[in-house]
């Protein structure tokens, strides 16, 4: 298996406003048989029916609330930008679950919820540098 991700695809329990809220931050996507995608670097974000997911991947949906164990991340080229983004994500309806702060690792992040709960990180590390098209360069963790 090759080292990469081609797509993630996000549950949601209402998929106008699941993609009312990605338009709100200035997200581009196309609706395509109940399915929105948006292309984000090399790799596309996926929003599609929560229950029809978990069937899909033959699983149960449920939804018990709390931490499902994951959380995306947008890494940003500025402190301001942090908080720039999280405020974009409130007023479209998202919720700021961890407010914008130097983290013990000395870069300033925050965390967002979208609407149906999928948590996103959202990080100013100068040590993670972007290249002008928005990719991410992982450093030499000295191995």
């Amino acid at each position: 298996m090759e080292q990469r991700v081609s797509l993630i695809t996000l549950g949601v329990a209402d998929l106008p406003r699941a993609r009312a809220f990605y338009l709100a931050l200035g997200w581009q996507g196309q609706e395509v048989e109940a399915t929105v995608f948006f292309q984000a670097g090399g790799l596309a974000l996926v929003l599609w029916d929560r229950a029809k997911l978990a069937a899909d991947c033959g699983v149960p949906d449920e939804r018990g609330g709390g931490f499902g164990g994951m959380a995306l991340a947008h890494n940003v080229r500025s402190d301001a930008e942090v908080d720039d983004t999280l405020a974009t994500a409130e007023r479209a309806g998202g919720t700021v679950t961890r407010p914008a702060a130097v983290t013990p690792l000395g870069f300033r992040s925050g965390v967002f919820a979208d609407p149906d709960g999928h948590l996103w990180e959202v990080a100013h590390n100068p040590e993670f540098p972007l290249a002008d098209d928005g990719t991410l360069t992982l450093p030499d963790f000295g191995r």
